[in-house]
């Protein structure tokens, strides 16, 4: 139905998905001794712990609650004690340290009391959305902003067209592709509730056509439903990005600087709206999540349910171990994961994917000067110069990059895949980015400071004038009995009335 001619740009990388497709997922890891739950894995402000060492507690139990604005409340993926809030190595390149709550496993994996099932679709949008809230659930696709806050801005506007996407496809990942194949019934509901909730007129569930097996079973669950329906659109990367998606299903495109919401349109991932549908059927807080372990560094691939704060170094050493040392390891996709410090660091809810590549995966060339083919252009899926906004990222000139269209780019590495230079393009434009998000950071620093110091002046100057009236009040008071003294006769003497009278 859909053609690439409503699709700009994209890329065909080699796929690798064949080693993890199709293979169960496992469920049956054995629990970690240790779970480090960083308290910064969402988009926004760190979560605010509520344990203390020592203090016993449940599976599914809140251990953080949610910060200053953007951010997601933490549970407990099992049951034990909690040992503290350390420094870990966070999961991020730079390889600096993040504030984790520690928790070790007692073994008995025993769940808090979980509330009374019920029908959810016979509860309010509001009370539904509250929940999703309490259950910490994050955008699973990559994006991980706080699910509540989307839905409630989808009742804010009038959506017309909630948008599950299956797209996947970043190479080597399989987990949404599995996790359609195995549960496509709970994905379905999951993305009727959202519906539910946002009160959108019909739900479509994008997957691309590289996925016969989940296109079926997705549909099969669909078919009852009247308002929900699978689309297949192709397999070009980057499909899974919420732009592009809609472009292909809808024709639509949010225009530059936009939401999907300006369209009426409200994207979600099949992830989230099975986590949701975990959350508002059982009751489940968002604790673990099915994850892919691949890379030719891997001795089996294969899709897993790791609990959160679960070391990757375990999920390795019990799926099989390493048949090689990596030459890097990759949370995410090879295309925009990050590569990581340590297989020390945590699984978080952001985490699609473990990859451990070879030397021949990761093909590492120097950078050479630019030749000025164009090949970034052409595929640029945001119709953007990539080779313009780099110049102007590496001179540091942000204004200029901007002016390109940087605040557009989607860090998909589209243009770095296909430059026959090898120059990291993208990764001048992630530089960017951060330095103007600094400087925004700062200059709202700066304003918010200028503030508080006109605020102060203001406030000492009522003071001031405060006193001087209240002196002033005081001085006049202190005179007033002079002057009602002065103007008052003394009483007549005797002599006086003698020397009047004569």
């Amino acid at each position: 139905m859909f053609g690439f001619s409503r699709i700009r740009g994209g890329v065909h990388p080699e796929s690798h998905k064949e080693d993890s497709a199709g293979k169960p997922i496992v469920t049956d890891l054995p629990l970690p001794k240790r779970l480090y739950l960083p308290l910064f894995q969402q988009a926004g402000a760190m979560a605010l712990p509520l344990v203390k060492p020592g203090d016993k507690v449940l599976k599914g139990q809140q251990l953080a609650i949610t910060g200053e604005g953007l951010s997601a409340n933490l549970h407990a993926p099992t049951s034990g004690t909690i040992i503290g809030v350390e420094e870990i190595i966070a999961p991020h390149p730079s390889g600096l340290n993040s504030a984790a709550i520690v928790l070790e496993s007692d073994g008995e994996d025993r769940w808090m009391e979980l509330p009374d099932e019920s029908d959810p679709f016979q509860r309010s949008p509001e009370e539904l959305a509250s929940e999703v809230e309490r259950a910490g659930i994050v955008g699973l696709g990559g994006a991980i902003f706080p699910s509540a806050i989307k839905l409630r801005q989808g009742r804010r506007f009038e959506i017309k067209t909630l948008i599950i996407n299956g797209g996947e496809c970043e190479p080597y990942l399989t987990t949404d592709d599995q996790l359609m194949r195995e549960r496509a019934a709970e994905v379905v509901e999951g993305a009727r509730l959202i519906q539910h909730i946002i009160e959108a007129y019909e739900t479509v569930i994008g997957i691309e056509d590289n996925k016969p097996e989940a296109i079926a079973a997705m549909r099969e669950a669909a078919a009852p439903y009247g308002k929900v329906r699978v689309e297949v659109v192709p397999a070009l990367y980057p499909m899974g990005s919420a732009k592009q998606l809609i472009k292909a299903i809808t024709g639509l495109e949010v225009p530059a600087g936009g939401r999907s919401n300006d369209l009426g349109v409200l994207v979600h991932n099949v992830a989230t709206a099975y986590a949701i549908q975990q959350t508002l059927r059982y009751g489940k807080p968002l604790i673990s999540r099915v994850l892919t372990l691949a890379g030719g560094s891997l001795n089996e691939a294969r899709n897993v349910e790791a609990l959160f704060g679960t070391p990757i170094q375990h999920l390795i050493d019990h799926c099989g171990g390493i048949s090689s040392q990596p030459a890097r390891l990759v949370m995410g996709g090879p295309m925009m994961g990050q590569q990581l410090p340590a297989a020390t660091v945590p699984v978080m809810k952001g985490t699609s994917g473990v990859l451990a590549l070879t030397q021949k995966e990761v093909n590492d060339k120097t950078p050479s000067n630019c030749i000025r083919c164009s090949r970034c252009v052409q595929v640029c899926p945001m119709g953007l110069v990539p080779l313009e906004m780099a110049k102007h990222a590496k001179a540091d000139n942000f204004e200029e990059a901007s002016s390109y269209g940087l605040r557009d780019c989607i860090l998909c590495g589209s243009c770095s895949y296909v430059c026959p230079s090898r120059i990291p393009l993208v990764n001048y434009f992630e530089y960017a980015k951060g330095e103007m998000k600094q400087r925004r950071v700062a200059e709202h620093k700066l304003a918010y400071t200028q503030q508080l110091t006109a605020r102060r002046s203001e406030r000492v100057e009522r003071e001031a004038e405060a006193k001087r009236a209240a002196k002033a009040a005081k001085k006049k008071r202190a005179k007033a009995p002079k002057a009602e003294a002065a103007s008052t006769p003394e009483p007549a003497t005797t002599s006086d009335t003698a020397e009047k009278e004569s």
